[in-house]
C-alpha cells in the first residue's frame, strides 16, 4: 500500500457519525473501530441502519457528521487515485453473492481485475482459478453461471470475486443466511483459514449466533442509534441494555454458546 497510509493506524475508523434522511435520524455520534486481524461481528435490531453503517463505511453513503478514516486518513481529505488505493484494499460479498448472471464464475471474479490492473488475460484467468480454489470451489465450477450454482456455491463464488484484488479488509453481509447448518460451520471455518492465510481484518453483519460464537473476536451491537458496545462475546453479554439482554439470553443464544466452547 502507498507509503501515505499508516499501516499501523486501524485499518477503518468511524467517529461521531451522524446518518439521516431527511428529518430521520439513523445514527447519532456513532463510533466504530476495527483492528487489524480481527473479526467483528456486527449485530441490531431489525431498522437500527446496520446496511446503512455498512455503506457508510465503505463510501457508498457520506454521512452527515462525523468522520471516517482509512489507515489513518481521513476518507474527505483523500484524493480520486487515494480513494481508488482504498478501494482494492476492501472487499464486499453481498447477501446472496451478487454475480453477474450473464458472466461465468471466472469471469465474475475477472471483473476486478479487468476494471483495476492491466494484467494480461491469461495471468487474470489463472488468478481467478486460484481465487476459486482458495474458496473451496471445484475446478470445474469456473466455467459455470450463477444460476448453475447452488446458494452455498454462489456464496463462495462471491467470495472468491471479493478476494480478487487480494484486500485487507472484508465486510461479508449475512454470509451464512440461507445455507444448513453443515453449510454455515464450513462457511465460518473458511473465513477463519482465510483469515490467517491472507492477514484479512473482517467486518460481518450477521444474526448467526453460531458464527458470532465460532470466530468473532469482538462483537458491536447497534442499539439506539449508535455502537453501544464493541467487545468480546463475554463482555457484551453483561451489558445492561434489554435488547442486548433478549438477543443474548434467549434459549437459541444458549444453545450456540455450548456449541461454540
Amino acid at each position: 500500500m502507498d507509503a501515505i497510509f499508516d499501516k499501523s493506524a486501524p485499518p477503518m475508523e468511524a467517529r461521531g457519525i451522524l446518518t439521516q434522511f431527511g428529518p430521520n435520524v439513523i445514527h447519532e455520534n456513532l463510533n466504530f473501530r476495527i483492528d487489524r486481524g480481527e473479526i467483528v461481528g456486527l449485530v441490531g435490531g431489525s431498522g437500527t441502519g446496520k446496511s446503512v453503517l455498512m455503506n457508510t463505511l465503505l463510501g457508498l453513503k457520506e454521512p452527515e457528521g462525523g468522520v471516517v478514516r482509512y489507515f489513518g486518513r481521513d476518507r474527505i481529505e483523500l484524493t480520486p487515485k487515494e480513494r481508488a488505493i482504498i478501494n482494492n484494499q476492501i472487499g464486499v460479498l453481498f447477501q446472496g453473492g451478487a454475480l453477474f448472471s450473464s458472466l461465468t464464475v471466472r469471469e465474475n471474479i475477472m471483473v476486478p481485475l479487468q476494471e483495476h490492473t492491466d494484467l494480461p488475460v491469461k495471468l487474470m484467468r489463472e488468478l481467478a482459478d486460484m481465487k476459486i480454489h482458495m474458496v473451496g470451489l471445484p475446478p470445474e465450477s469456473a466455467t459455470l453461471y450463477p444460476s448453475d450454482l447452488s446458494g452455498g456455491m454462489k456464496k463462495r463464488a462471491g467470495l472468491a470475486r471479493s478476494l480478487a484484488m487480494d484486500p485487507d479488509i472484508l465486510f461479508l453481509d449475512e454470509p451464512t443466511a440461507g445455507l444448513d447448518p453443515i453449510g454455515a460451520h464450513a462457511f465460518d471455518q473458511l473465513i477463519l483459514g482465510l483469515r490467517e492465510a491472507m492477514d484479512l481484518t473482517v467486518v460481518m453483519v450477521t444474526h448467526d449466533l453460531d458464527t458470532l460464537y465460532a470466530i468473532c473476536d469482538r462483537v458491536a451491537v447497534l442499539v439506539d442509534k449508535h455502537i453501544a458496545i464493541a467487545e468480546t462475546l463475554s463482555k457484551v453479554q453483561k451489558y445492561d441494555h434489554p435488547w442486548v439482554k433478549e438477543y443474548f439470553g434467549g434459549p437459541r443464544s444458549r444453545a450456540a454458546m455450548s456449541a461454540g466452547q
